[in-house]
């Protein structure tokens, strides 16, 4: 895959001219989003996750994201105590905007199915966690010609996922210190950080991502104290 230096370029201007944020904005714009009731779930694997929670996480319709471990057997895996887990992340969406088949599209332009790394923590993998999922994955695989057998990318029924450590969730939006700030000054906790609507769409911002959440948080007029 070639390298595209759009991100890069992207990341440099909003470092020229960042992107104000308030903390009342932060709260609007996460009272606003979807309920985890109402959205599906889906967990891939692509490498290191730092990269793919970034970009899953600006795509339209993707509601929040979180980064963990999954597809082995060792209880509570950590970074530095991986065991045979592989490095995942999980995105949570609105499936009447972006459909689990647009997800394993982005997932597997994103690598090369007929190879895997031999290092189990950056394997690519792809959970199917529901029935519906599986047949939409099988059907997927059937009409780009491939087989669950017959390629490289581990293709498994999720288990358990397993939340990563505070500091790899949210990693590039960590980066911004005026964020961050933002955050803090509403009050938000590390877990809260990790599942916010708006620190999913800014973490894709932080990393040079195109993101509408400039044109989504409420504006100073609508938004309450």
């Amino acid at each position: 895959m070639r390298w595209d230096p759009r991100p890069a370029l992207r990341r440099l201007s909003r470092l020229v001219v960042p992107m104000t944020l308030t903390q009342t904005q932060i709260r609007e714009y996460d009272r606003r989003a979807m309920d985890s009731a109402e959205t599906a779930t889906a967990t891939f694997g692509i490498g290191c996750f730092w990269g793919p929670d970034a970009q899953f996480g600006a795509m339209d319709g993707v509601v929040r994201t979180r980064v963990g471990y999954a597809g082995g057997t060792k209880h509570e895996p950590t970074y530095h105590d991986l065991g045979d887990h592989t490095e995942v992340f999980q995105v949570e969406f609105n499936p009447d905007t972006v459909t689990y088949r647009k997800l394993l599209n982005h997932v597997f332009n994103s690598h090369t199915p007929q190879n895997q790394t031999r290092k189990t923590q950056y394997q690519n993998i792809v959970f199917a966690a529901t029935k519906d999922q599986r047949a939409v994955l099988d059907d997927f695989l059937t009409v780009h010609g491939l087989t669950a057998d017959g390629i490289g990318t581990r293709i498994e029924q999720l288990s358990r996922f397993y939340p990563a450590e505070d500091y790899h969730q949210k990693y590039n939006l960590r980066s911004v210190s005026s964020f961050m700030d933002a955050f803090e000054a509403a009050g938000y906790s590390d877990d809260a950080l990790r599942e916010s609507p708006i620190a999913a769409k800014l973490n894709g911002y932080a990393a040079g991502h195109d993101v509408a959440v400039a044109e989504d948080v409420s504006t100073p007029g609508r938004e309450t104290p």
